[in-house]
């Protein structure tokens, strides 16, 4: 039966007891991670958020009734214990902080019984994700995962504390807003007074955070609550938290200077990890020659080489027909793994056409200098030898080779280098590679949509030197946009804004839209900037990635506290669902009945 804590106040989290403290009484509460009966004395691991510490119950000092009640402890039972603490009797456990010392008990009191959990409460689990996330409240229990989540609230408390510092003001924006379908789907809430209408969850507070601007906040800040409705991965939730920032009067270099600080002073507090300032900045288009991705992982080489100029005249018409229809060649070396298996080759093969390729080419450097490739026979001695000069091969290599439209072998070699990297164990999540790129493309063509569009949003303000293109060039406009890359992931990302209305009309003009379209869009935006408005600019960090690659997590579920899984939805409290007929009438809803379909032609 539970027992009142009344008259007891907890003194102390478990591992906030040292050996300074012998001698002295203390009460500790929490609960039981095992018990262990030895016959005439029981010993208890008892934990707490902090960690575990061992209790020691015997008769002499709980007396009877006391130790009747400890031989029933068992695992994730919720006790009280007021007791001594003293050196332990033992040997000292070096794996525990509270290894040296242990507590004598002289009052227990079972706060709350508990049926044996599902799984065990315990670090690196094994018990399957879906299994532990429908009992998060006890997956949540786990060392690890309450460390992710400590972890989580010392970044965002810094966070505050540093920008605070830096003059920054913690304003919220507003959760119920207008739909502004220009990127992701929305998801849609809608209104009871205004029946047909909606309110969309913010994918991003952008609009209010550059109404601020104009409003002369000068630098805002906002730990958010963003939604969209897109399918999952690993790195990605339909609901996400953003450190979200806006700041007046400044340019790029202005954004990056505070928010190096900002990362530097993060991961020294934090993880202990030093940070060396200025960070390294690529633009997209180094960065995509390079290591085929705008989020290149910099902890290893196997860079791009593009080979187009050296093969276009050869006899190999894969190559030759890419580069004819006005594509590019491009390979990576895989250093000494001249020697992997066909078998494997051809899994690297398959991998790579899940990026849009339609094959591999190899060439393998053979120990003694020739060469096993699956397109020598349709060239010279003399041009594979250019060929694996080019790519810096040695005997031992790997050559691997794309053709195709620059945008697919950019993909393809981008993410078989990754592929490769992994296989060989060559990611360290103990090194931090940040990278800043920079010069993004202001805008994409979209075969979709018949149209370009913008590639971060459209209040993104071009390169100045780039303005005149917009008449003549949209594709080549270069953007005053920046991401944050740390170890292949974008953690954050921003841009200088556009503040004069001729080039956002100019911008709106590029996308496909007439001046009423972007006013039934965005007036409320361009409205007020018929008021004065400041040069600006802003950044937002993912939060949730960003505490992911400093916990060493593979996964931002294991970062937030209720996450959800692949199909959106929550194990643990089946969300979404069914809503009564009732609440669908007072917001003029109807659900259209899914035909079955037809089980015959």
């Amino acid at each position: 039966m539970a027992e009142s804590m009344k008259g007891l106040h907890r003194s102390h989290r478990c591992t906030e007891i040292t050996t300074n403290d012998i001698g002295k009484t203390v009460t500790v509460m929490g609960w039981v991670q095992k018990s262990r009966n030895k016959g005439g004395i029981i010993f208890v691991d008892l934990r707490d958020r902090s960690g575990l510490l061992q209790i020691i119950f015997e008769e002499n000092d709980i007396g009877a009734d006391g130790f009747a009640k400890a031989e029933k402890l068992k695992s994730e039972y919720v006790i009280a214990v007021v007791g001594r603490v003293e050196a332990r009797s033992g040997a000292v456990n070096e794996n525990l902080a509270t290894g040296a010392i242990e507590i004598r008990a002289n009052e227990l009191r079972i706060l709350s019984e508990a049926e044996t959990p599902p799984f065990p409460i315990e670090a690196d689990s094994k018990t399957r994700e879906e299994l532990r996330l429908k009992y998060r409240y006890l997956d949540l229990r786990r060392p690890d995962l309450q460390r992710n989540l400590m972890m989580r609230s010392k970044v965002a408390t810094l966070t505050r504390q540093f920008l605070a510092g830096e003059g920054f003001l913690e304003i919220e924006t507003p959760m119920l807003t207008k739909s502004t379908p220009e990127g992701a789907r929305d998801y849609l809430v809608p209104s009871r007074i205004h029946p047909g209408s909606f309110y969309a969850l913010p994918q991003s507070p952008q609009l209010f955070k550059q109404l601020l601007m104009v409003s002369g906040y000068d630098r805002y800040v906002q730990i958010v609550k963003c939604f969209r409705d897109e399918d999952l991965r690993a790195d990605r939730q339909p609901e996400f938290t953003q450190i979200d920032m806006e700041l007046s009067f400044v340019d790029v270099d202005d954004v990056i200077d505070v928010n190096e600080r900002l990362l530097q002073k993060l991961f020294k507090e934090v993880i202990g990890v030093d940070v060396t300032l200025p960070i390294q900045r690529m633009t997209w288009q180094e960065a995509m020659d390079r290591y085929g991705s705008d989020k290149p992982d910099t902890r290893f080489g196997m860079e791009l080489k593009d080979v187009t100029e050296l093969v276009k005249n050869c006899g190999f018409s894969v190559f030759t027909g890419a580069i004819a229809a006005g594509g590019s060649v491009r390979g990576i070396n895989a250093e000494g793994q001249g020697n992997m298996p066909r078998k494997k080759i051809d899994a690297l093969v398959e991998f790579a056409k899940g990026y849009g390729a339609k094959g591999l080419a190899y060439l393998a450097v053979n120990e003694d200098g020739t060469y096993k490739s699956s397109f020598a026979k349709f060239m010279t001695e003399e041009e594979l030898k250019a060929l694996v000069d080019v790519m810096g091969g040695k005997p031992g290599d790997l050559l691997l080779f794309a053709a195709d439209k620059n945008k697919i072998v950019y993909s393809v070699l981008g993410a078989l280098r990754l592929e490769i990297a992994n296989n060989l164990g060559l990611l360290d999540k103990n090194q931090y590679n940040f990278l800043w790129v920079t010069e993004f493309p202001l805008l994409e063509w979209s075969e979709e949509e018949n149209r370009f569009v913008a590639m971060h949003h459209p209040f993104t303000m071009p390169m100045d030197e780039d303005l005149p293109l917009l008449d003549t060039d949209p594709g080549k406009v270069r953007a005053k946009a920046y991401d944050i890359v740390l170890n292949g992931t974008e953690i954050g990302g921003g841009s200088v804004r556009i503040f004069q209305n001729d080039v956002q009309e100019k911008m709106f003009e590029v996308l496909g839209f007439t001046k009423e379209e972007a006013y039934e869009r965005f007036g409320f935006l361009l409205n007020a900037f018929k008021y004065g408005v400041p040069p600006h600019a802003g950044l937002a960090y993912g939060l949730d990635r960003l505490v992911m690659l400093m916990a060493q997590m593979d996964s931002i579920r294991d970062v937030i506290a209720f996450p959800k899984v692949k199909d959106a939805s929550c194990l643990m409290t089946d969300a979404p669902n069914v809503v009564d007929d009732k609440q669908l009438e007072e917001l003029g809803i109807a659900i259209a009945a899914q035909e079955e379909a037809a089980k015959t032609e």
